[in-house]
């Protein structure tokens, strides 16, 4: 006879309850901001049309979406003129082009932030906005002022709809190793850097876990990058709670690492609902990437690290305080995204976070899980701190220093 606790009609309700509380923490946590979609008839979308249709000294160019082995080759076979000539009649396209030469990129989305930013000082005098759309298009010039800084270098920008932008930290041209820095709901281009409570944003992230690597091991050939190249959740909740925006972004991210110059080893660091892009990514991902790092996360779409289908390791951390401790892992059609990442049973290697408080602190300086998350990032996994409860999260890993290479 089968008891009522197991059977599947209360399991079921079980289920749905805790959907129910997913619902419930959705709207009032934070994950609600509305917000505006990519129009497919943007102007990166107009960029890259144009550059399919166009042609360079009578010849076609590449299709703007080719693997990006084949556009290396093509950019490689130009003169500096012709590429120099293509970035400035398709900023945009070659700015976001996996494959396209690393410098070229950053000229590239220089421009194109140029000429958005002139485009939003000509609508503050645009007589024909309201109040709120000039105030819309003068913050929209002070982040577009604040991403043109000469110490800044950007390998995306997207100013359609709430905007996409990805920032790099270091000399990724003569990097060995590089973190990607992947960031969770409610990311926009308004949202990209903050002034106050900065780490909580992607850009402050991505400079505050570069600082940390730098820290930790000074000739370390690292770079960091701040990918914020993906339509994160928003709307009333119900995209935080499924994989949709993850499915999107996993396949941008994949691209993405793809794209990345030969010889790399990458670390992802996937923050919130960004560590639900990496899981779903997991499985497709290059073996350039051998690590996977998630803090704060909702689940990766797993039941456990072996079956992300990754030979990366998989490493996780939350901190005590964090309210997403409380949503409920289950993984229901759709929704939910599965099962704990720091939990006993899932195999990540759960490292400490000793000093991040709440939801958004693990990059804050000075904590332990910022250290460790730089330690990973440089491959000296051996001076990782574990969570309580034994250095397990150490098992197998190189000695320290080794995997540097």
């Amino acid at each position: 006879m089968t008891s009522f606790d197991s059977s599947p009609q209360l399991n079921a309700w079980r289920a749905l309850l805790a959907v129910a509380v997913v619902f419930v923490m959705l709207a009032t946590t934070g994950w609600t901001a509305v917000r505006a979609r990519h129009d497919p008839g943007g102007p990166l979308q107009l960029s890259v049309q144009a550059w399919n249709h166009a042609r360079l000294d009578h010849h076609a160019l590449p299709d703007a979406a080719s693997p990006p082995e084949r556009l290396r080759e093509f950019f490689a076979a130009l003169r500096p003129a012709q590429r120099k000539r293509l970035a400035h009649r398709f900023p945009l396209a070659v700015g976001n082009m996996n494959g396209a030469p690393l410098t070229l990129r950053y000229a590239a989305n220089r421009l194109a932030l140029t000429q958005a930013r002139d485009h939003e000082v000509r609508r503050t005098r645009d007589p024909r906005l309201s109040p709120d759309g000039h105030d819309e298009a003068a913050d929209l010039v002070a982040r577009y002022t604040s991403m043109l800084r000469p110490d800044r270098d950007f390998l995306a920008f997207d100013p359609n709809g709430s905007g996409r932008a990805a920032e790099v930290f270091g000399d990724l041209t003569h990097a060995r190793r590089v973190s990607v820095v992947v960031p969770g709901v409610d990311t926009a281009l308004m949202t990209f850097e903050r002034t106050n409570r900065p780490f909580t944003a992607p850009s402050g992230m991505g400079r505050s876990l570069y600082a940390a690597e730098r820290a930790a091991a000074p000739r370390a050939r690292t770079a960091v990058i701040a990918w914020a190249d993906y339509t994160a959740p928003g709307g009333i909740g119900i995209e935080a709670a499924t994989a949709s925006r993850a499915q999107e972004g996993a396949g941008r991210l994949d691209d993405f690492v793809r794209g990345l110059p030969g010889g790399l080893k990458v670390a992802l660091v996937c923050h919130s609902y960004g560590s639900v892009v990496c899981g779903v990514a997991a499985d497709r991902l290059p073996r350039a990437v051998t690590d996977i790092a998630v803090a704060g996360s909702p689940g990766m779409r797993s039941g456990s690290a072996a079956g992300l289908g990754t030979t990366a390791r998989v490493w996780a951390t939350r901190d005590a305080g964090d309210w997403i401790r409380d949503v409920p892992h289950v993984e229901f059609g759709a929704l939910g995204h599965g099962a704990d990442p720091v939990g006993r049973d899932f195999g990540a290697r759960v490292f400490s976070s000793t000093g991040a408080v709440g939801h958004g602190g693990y990059f804050v300086p000075g904590t332990a899980s910022l250290r460790n998350l730089a330690h990973i990032g440089t491959g000296d996994f051996g001076d990782v701190g574990c969570a309580p409860g034994g250095a397990g999260c150490r098992t197998g890993v190189p000695a320290r220093g080794t995997s540097r290479a």
